[in-house]
């Protein structure tokens, strides 16, 4: 297990091929991390490497199936067992929160109208909401889905951090519209007192941050 953990975060395609080939079984056996093989490549932005290694899996569930941007497999497993939408991976995100991660709008389009709930955040202690990861990855597509579905603009994870003062960070105007335009508050400060003007301003982005100023 040690020897395909190194070859995924390597990426090597030739060694994780002949290592599966002759142990398939360990395609499908958790990792040191706690994930399974191709959530840890998803994680590593491998998705050639994890759509490789789920070929040697017998199947996949849900949370793998939402990470590698597997539609039809997402739709087969939340239609069978409706109840997993809202269930939790091994570490603690739910199929939604791994969908809006990795920027697959199809699937988080699925599994809202399946009854996904955009404002269960992850509850492995970093309290991250669909909504932060949307932000932090720049899609204003899957920012609006979530929105237009009733997700809180102003939650906030670990440290305080709010999807405006990620959007403040990263410089992108068409996000902080979107969430000024519904009603995301100027004012929240992360923990050491940090508002999102802050934040811009810290990255050079002046103009942000003088729009931004409480």
């Amino acid at each position: 297990m040690t020897d395909l953990e190194t070859l995924i975060e390597t990426g090597s395609r030739q060694g994780i091929f002949d290592l599966l080939t002759a142990t398939p079984a360990l395609a499908t056996k958790e990792t040191s991390h706690g994930i399974s093989p191709i959530l840890l490549a998803c994680y590593y932005k491998k998705p050639e490497i994890a759509a490789l290694i789920a070929n040697f899996a017998n199947q996949i569930n849900l949370f793998e199936a939402c990470a590698l941007g597997k539609l039809e497999e997402t739709a087969f497993i939340t239609e069978r067992n409706p109840a997993t939408v809202n269930a939790f991976s091994k570490d603690g995100f739910t199929a939604l929160g791994l969908a809006t991660y990795f920027g697959n709008e199809e699937i988080t389009k699925l599994l809202i109208s399946r009854g996904a709930d955009v404002n269960i955040p992850a509850n492995n202690g970093y309290n991250v909401f669909p909504i932060h990861s949307a932000v932090a990855s720049g899609n204003i597509s899957i920012t609006k889905m979530l929105i237009n579905a009733g997700a809180n603009v102003n939650v906030t994870q670990q440290a305080g951090f709010t999807p405006l003062h990620a959007a403040a960070q990263l410089g992108n105007v068409d996000l902080i519209i979107l969430l000024l335009e519904h009603e995301a508050e100027v004012d929240i400060r992360m923990e050491g007192g940090k508002l999102p003007a802050d934040l811009a301003l810290e990255k050079g982005f002046n103009e942000i941050a003088e729009i931004l100023k409480v």
